[in-house]
């Protein structure tokens, strides 16, 4: 009975918010950076953004006006990144950060140097992530390398943010999940993929455990009055150094990624849904935005689809309050 009714839950807030999105407003289509409005005096991080989505985030959004930190592992190629943007765009207010997101210890660390610094913050892009790993590696605080970078990590630096987030007059957290999602299974029995990895498995499962996040924060946001739009965004399949960093060009899977670069986009482009959400006002806190040509691999944008194992509300619950536990951050 407990399962037909859990059962029964899920498929009804499936429904809904399948129809709260058919009531929302559809971004237009061909919508890109040239439709970003001014982000003059706006203050934006981002994570990962020193190459890839994230990258092209940074300098789309320091064209616009905006402040941007970027925050990632490598202090090196971060100073090339702003040194690329400063050459496209010589009065770009940017600025690096250093943060290992697998390591919880330095995400304190940015938190405290930013909340000592900053007196708000208006966008958090929650982009940096690795991809399957062929063999299972261990963060420093002792989970699965992709659930730490990809999931955790930010969980705890949004949460560690959220006073800055919420002294904004329009907070947004935009955090990126991947079609990968859609195959993905939360198994709470084995989060940390120690009885069984596998490395798609494992990714898909970070990625679909970032869209439970992303939805609970906007329904937290809601109930408990924090003024924040929580965003989930996608980018289809774009060209990054993902699978180079992550499988390998030389793996089987990265040697199938060569042979079909026609079908997929180039970073620029699929950084166009995670722009929308960060800046366009109309972008809907709690909504799902990606692609919509085939496979949602690229295309127009709109709405992504959103996979049945993001719709369980109990599983969304049951993630949040793990992840307090495992990362020890409360969120206010």
């Amino acid at each position: 009975m407990k399962l037909a009714k859990a059962l029964f839950a899920s498929v009804v807030l499936a429904v809904a918010m399948t129809a709260e999105a058919d009531n929302r407003e559809a971004p237009k289509p061909d919508w890109s950076v040239s439709d970003m409005p001014s982000q003059e005096g706006r203050i934006v991080l981002v994570t990962g953004g020193t190459s890839g989505i994230g990258y092209e985030d940074a300098l789309a959004l320091a064209r616009t006006g905006a402040e941007v930190i970027i925050a990632a592992r490598n202090v090196e190629r971060g100073r090339e990144a702003i040194e690329r943007i400063r050459q496209q765009v010589p009065d770009a207010r940017v600025q690096f950060e250093s943060v290992d997101l697998a390591n919880l210890a330095s995400v304190r660390e940015l938190a405290e140097r930013l909340n000592g610094r900053l007196s708000r913050l208006d966008v958090l892009i929650n982009n940096a992530a690795i991809m399957a790993p062929p063999q299972r590696r261990t963060s420093s605080d002792g989970f699965e390398l992709q659930m730490a970078t990809n999931y955790f990590g930010h969980f705890a630096l949004t949460g560690l943010l959220m006073p800055l987030l919420r002294e904004s007059e329009d907070g947004r957290v935009v955090s990126l999940s991947s079609i990968a999602a859609a195959r993905g299974a939360l198994d709470f029995d084995d989060l940390q993929s120690e009885l069984d990895y596998d490395p798609y498995g494992a990714y898909a499962q970070s990625k679909l455990a970032v869209l439970n996040w992303a939805f609970e924060l906007q329904r937290r946001s809601d109930d408990a009055g924090w003024g924040i739009r929580s965003i989930a965004a996608h980018p289809g399949v774009a060209v990054t150094e993902l699978i180079e960093r992550g499988p390998g060009l030389d793996s089987p899977f990265g040697e199938q990624w060569a042979q079909n670069l026609d079908d997929y986009h180039s970073a620029a482009q699929g950084a166009i849904s995670t722009l929308y959400a960060a800046t366009a006002s109309e972008a809907v806190g709690g909504a799902y935005y990606g692609p919509t040509g085939e496979d949602e691999k690229r295309g127009p944008l709109g709405f992504a689809r959103t996979p049945e194992a993001a719709c369980q509300r109990t599983d969304a619950e049951q993630l949040w309050q793990l992840s307090e536990r495992l990362t020890g951050v409360t969120y206010p």
